[in-house]
This record gives C-alpha cells, structure tokens and sequence, in this order.
C-alpha cells in the first residue's frame, strides 16, 4: 500500500497532476493555500467533499517531494 493513497495520478484528470483521491482537486492547490495562510478548516469549507485526512496527506506528499537531495558535483 503507498504511503500516498489519496494522491492519485490520472493522465486524464488535470494531465496527470497530483490530485486528491481522482479529483480535480490538485494537491498544489491544496498546499498553495496553506502556504497562504489558509487554516484546514477554511480549506474544507471550500472544498466541501474533502476530508481533514486528504488536507494532511497533501502536505506530507508536499514535504516528501521536497525532501533534501545532497548532489556532488
């Protein structure tokens, strides 16, 4: 089982971005407005068929993404 099982990749939805559970929702999005400031309270009112749970995977997805890669040149 993927430590991300609800970010989903469908090339038909949103060309293939991260999405929330085959939604059109992208997780940049969700992560976007965090980083705006937005509480997850905010973010589930506006997005009221997402979970608290979709919210958190995102950012953990996010953080993962960005995870420190050491290149020696």
């Amino acid at each position: 089982m993927s430590p991300f099982d609800r970010i989903t990749f469908d090339p038909q939805i949103m060309g293939g971005r991260a999405c929330i559970r085959g939604m059109r929702i992208p997780v940049s999005v969700i992560v976007g407005q965090i980083a705006s400031g937005a509480t997850v309270e905010e973010i589930l009112k506006g997005y009221p068929e997402l979970e608290s749970a979709d919210v958190q995977q995102a950012l953990q997805y996010a953080a993962w993404l960005t995870q420190d890669q050491i290149v020696t040149v």
